[in-house]
């Protein structure tokens, strides 16, 4: 069939198919580097788990759209992931429009999220902090002030070095380009909820099996 576009047509059409390759290729390359993350993920995972079974709490934050990666994050751990379980504590201090926009009037768009960890975290607590580029002064702040309170902050961001990793204690650097590095923190916080909800069930089933037999032991009695 003969295509009647006009040529000039035809060729925003390869442009924009170009485009497109180009963004599904990037995708790939960022899932491609998440594989090579996947023992990082599960340590964190299995981390994060342990710290919230014993009472810590999960804080996230991000900018643009790495803001609603974090939050995403904090949803799935109070809420659940892919099956029932009980609720942590996860608090996305982006998701504080009041303390962010008060904080950045009275002391710089820096200090949003540096400030919340101090008033937030305590020893042992995490903190996660997404950005694709990992040069966020306002992210890099908070990292800092997590090590002051005596928190860690752990960092997931687009291709190293960049100097949120280099502030945190721990970090997955994703090699590609930004929209794929989003894609892909995507990915990655499902994975690690995963492994958390898998050391949580087996904690938890863990821990009702002596009170089924102490329950088992008195009904004999």
């Amino acid at each position: 069939m003969t295509n009647l576009r006009p040529a000039p047509l035809r060729r925003a059409d390869d442009i924009l198919s170009a485009t497109l390759r180009g963004h599904l290729d990037d995708h790939a390359a960022a899932m491609t580097s998440l594989h090579a993350h996947l023992p990082a993920i599960v340590e964190w995972g299995t981390e994060l788990a342990s710290r919230l079974l014993r009472g810590q709490r999960l804080l996230a934050a991000g900018n643009g759209g790495s803001a609603a990666e974090a939050q995403h994050l904090t949803a799935e751990i109070v809420g659940r992931f892919d099956g029932e379980r009980r609720p942590f504590s996860a608090i996305a201090l982006h998701a504080d429009t009041s303390s962010v926009t008060a904080i950045g009037n009275d002391y710089g768009y820096d200090e949003v999220f540096a400030r919340q960890v101090h008033a937030h975290a305590r020893p042992g607590d995490v903190l996660v902090l997404m950005s694709t580029s990992g040069r966020s002064p306002n992210l890099v702040r908070a990292a800092h002030a997590a090590r002051e309170v005596g928190a860690e902050a752990w960092a997931l961001t687009g291709a190293g070095p960049n100097p949120l990793c280099e502030a945190s204690e721990t970090h997955i650097a994703l090699d590609a380009a930004a929209p794929g590095v989003q894609e892909a923190q995507l990915v990655a916080l499902h994975l690690l909820c995963r492994v958390f909800d898998h050391h949580v069930r087996a904690h938890d089933a863990a821990a009702s099996r002596p009170a089924a037999r102490a329950t088992t032991k008195g009904a004999d009695a």
